[in-house]
Parts: C-alpha cells; structure tokens; sequence
C-alpha cells in the first residue's frame, strides 16, 4: 500500500474541485489560440492532482482490510503514483511544455485502464466485509471521479491535437465538427444507426452457424441534435443495444421465423431529448431485477468475478477481449477505454453495463431507466440534456466528487 497523503499535501485535499460543464467545454474550445490553449493546460494541471487527492482520501476511509485487497490496492497504488506526479508539474508556459504534459497525460491515462476493472473486481470480493450499499456507493464515486478526470484530460489531449493540426482554424466551421471531444451537433438517430449496426455485427459474429440478428427499428423526431460527448453517448446507446440484441436473439434462437424487431423512438423536448429502446427479448428475471443497478450485489456475483479473472489482460483494456477485428462505432478516432469495451465478445458477461450505463448518462445530467415486463419484453429511457435549463444540475453532480 503507497503511504497516505500526508500533512505537507493536505493542501491538495482541501482545495475544492472546480466542476466543468459540456456548455463551458464547447463555449472555451471553439475559440482556441495559443494562450486559451495554454490556460486549459493549468486548468488540468491543478485539477487533477486536486481530483486524485479527493479519491486517495475517500479510499482511506475505507476499512483496512478492505483497502488491503490486491486489486483495490492496485488502484489506490496508480492514483498516488499520479498524484505524485501531476502535483510536481510546474506552470505551463509555452507550447513545447504543453507538449511535454500532454506526453504525461496520455501515459497515465494508458496506465488507468486497468482501474474500472480492478476496482469491480475488489468491490466484488469485499462484499462480506462493507455492506453492499456502502460499496456499491462508493463504486458509483470513484467512477463519476474518473468520468470527471478523463473528461478534462482527453479535452485537453483533443484541444491540443486540433491546436497543432495544420488545417486549425480559430473557430470551426460548422457546428457538425468536434470542439475537443464534444460533437457540437450530435445526431441521436445517427448514432442509434451506427451503433446499431456495430451491435448487430457482434452479436452475429457470435450467435453460430447463420444466426437471425434483429432488426433495429428508428422513428420519432429523427433530427433531434444536441452537444454531447460522442463516445459517452455510443457507449450507453451500445451497451442498450447490445443487451436487447442478445435478448431477443437468445429467445429466438430456435425459430425459424425472423425475430421481432428492436425499435427505438426518439422524442425532443424543449429541455431534453429521450430516446427509448424496446425489445420483445423475454424481459428481466424476477431474481435480478432488484440488483440491476448494483456493481457488487445480486445472485451471479460469483460468475462475474471469474469472468473479470477470465480476461488475460487489464492493462491494455478497461475490462475485456478486444476483437480486433472489429471497427469502433465512433467516427472520431481516438483510443478510450470505452472503445474497447464496446468491442468485447457477447458470451464476457460481467454484469457492470447497466449500473455503469447510469452513471455516464447521469453524469452529464440526464438519467438512465427500465421497465421489465416479465415474459415480454423490456424498454429502456435514455434522457439526455439539451444543456438549456440543466447547467445546474450539471455542476451539482460534478461538485459529488469533491464530497
């Protein structure tokens, strides 16, 4: 176990976290010059080891025992390592330092990916030592703090690529381009299609010998747009999906006739737009339902844990076996944790999709929902801010993980 932060740091503890919304990502990045360029930079340099500091403290808070688990040992281990590093980094000052912290960004975000399955894998294993609630409390936590660091580093890495690329312009032509990591007009019916299709494609790959994939069924207000983080967006309409794909493919396996379809409405309000996912897949067990929003609790704890043992490797991907054969659904190329995960094999189960789903989409303060008709089907309530009224609430969820 790395030693505690100790007193002469205390300062980073006490420091409150300056929470960032998708509004002010897009407003700062569309007008980028050398020095809106380097005031991101001392942005994050503060920002993350005052994030990590936060996280090392709530894991010490922890009980001993806990703590001592391999795997969140292996976590606690990485964050001060980082913290260690990013609180020694002086003021940036010209490019060439950017570029040099830029080089340290990137190697700690590589190296964090062993974090989120790490971090499930200890939380499953101390479940008979902390209650369930405190634990699945404290998973919840650590991965809107994670969301929240990676969210302002990988903004950064984006900025500073688009600074340098030789066709930058201050201010981007169109609102269908990308201000950083966030797409200024992402297209919920686009997404649903492209993300669909990469759906269907794996779970065909996987079904047999000739297997009857679903169709994806689109309607609604089909033009609805909104700013997001399109990889945030692709990796909860995915993991949706994919679960309504197999379901329905599971339960259809045996009949010669085309399965039911999947059909996806997109509704627009003023405040937000809701996009509903409807399957005919059988619905959710009895005995699951009430664990399906939890990381450590339910009957399949013990099948879970040994598919997280069954990956070979954690420290190239978040969770799971990447097919390399498989293209990523985001038209924006750039290596993330959740690129990959969208690419693991159907059969790796690992029970984390949904609850994990929730906190991304709650994140940038929308909300995530299902309703389980036993013996039919289930549809499942993506709402996503439009940004108008819910600045607000954005920064109240952002200000969680200084607590």
């Amino acid at each position: 176990m790395a030693p505690s932060v100790n007193p002469g740091r205390v300062r980073w503890v006490d420091r409150p976290i300056r929470p960032i919304s998708l509004r002010q990502l897009f407003f700062f990045g569309r007008t980028l010059d050398e020095s809106r360029l380097l005031s991101s930079a001392n942005y994050v340099r503060v920002e993350l080891p005052t994030r990590l500091a936060h996280r090392l403290r709530e894991m010490q808070r922890l009980p001993y025992v806990v703590v001592t688990n391999p795997h969140l040992s292996l976590v606690y281990e990485l964050y001060y390592k980082s913290f260690e590093i990013f609180r020694r980094i002086p003021a940036i000052r010209n490019l060439e330092e950017n570029d040099e912290f830029c080089k340290v960004i990137s190697d700690s975000l590589k190296e964090h990916l062993a974090v989120i399955p790490n971090l499930v894998m200890g939380v499953l294993e101390c479940q008979d030592l902390v209650s369930p609630d405190k634990m699945d409390n404290f998973v919840q936590a650590m991965l809107r703090a994670r969301i929240s660091r990676r969210v302002i580093a990988e903004q950064h890495l984006a900025l500073t690529e688009t600074f340098n690329s030789p066709w930058h312009v201050p201010q981007p032509s169109s609102e269908d381009e990308f201000v950083g990591e966030v797409l200024l007009r992402c297209n919920a019916k686009e997404v649903v299609e492209r993300v669909g299709r990469f759906t269907q494609d794996i779970c065909r790959s996987s079904g047999g010998v000739d297997p009857i994939v679903p169709e994806i069924r689109i309607q609604g207000h089909v033009n609805a747009t909104f700013p997001y983080v399109l990889s945030h967006l692709e990796y909860v309409v995915g993991e949706l999906l994919r679960n309504s794909v197999q379901a329905v493919m599971g339960r259809y396996k045996d009949t010669k006739k085309p399965p039911p379809p999947i059909d996806v409405l997109i509704c627009e309000a003023p405040q937000h737009v809701v996009i509903r996912i409807s399957d005919q897949g059988g619905g959710i067990p009895r005995d699951i339902m009430p664990f399906l929003w939890s990381f450590c609790k339910g009957p399949r704890r013990a099948s879970r844990l040994q598919n997280f043992k069954d990956v070979p490797t954690l420290a190239a991907t978040m969770q799971e076996v990447r097919h390399a054969s498989h293209a990523k659904p985001s038209a924006k190329i750039r290596d993330s944790s959740l690129s990959s995960l969208a690419s693991r094999p159907p059969d790796l189960r690992l029970g984390m999709g949904l609850p994990m789903s929730r906190v991304y989409a709650e994140y940038w303060a929308g909300g995530l929902d299902l309703h389980s008709l036993e013996g039919y089907g289930v549809d499942a309530f993506l709402q996503i801010s439009k940004l108008g009224n819910q600045n607000e609430k954005l920064t109240s969820r952002a200000s969680i993980d200084a607590v």
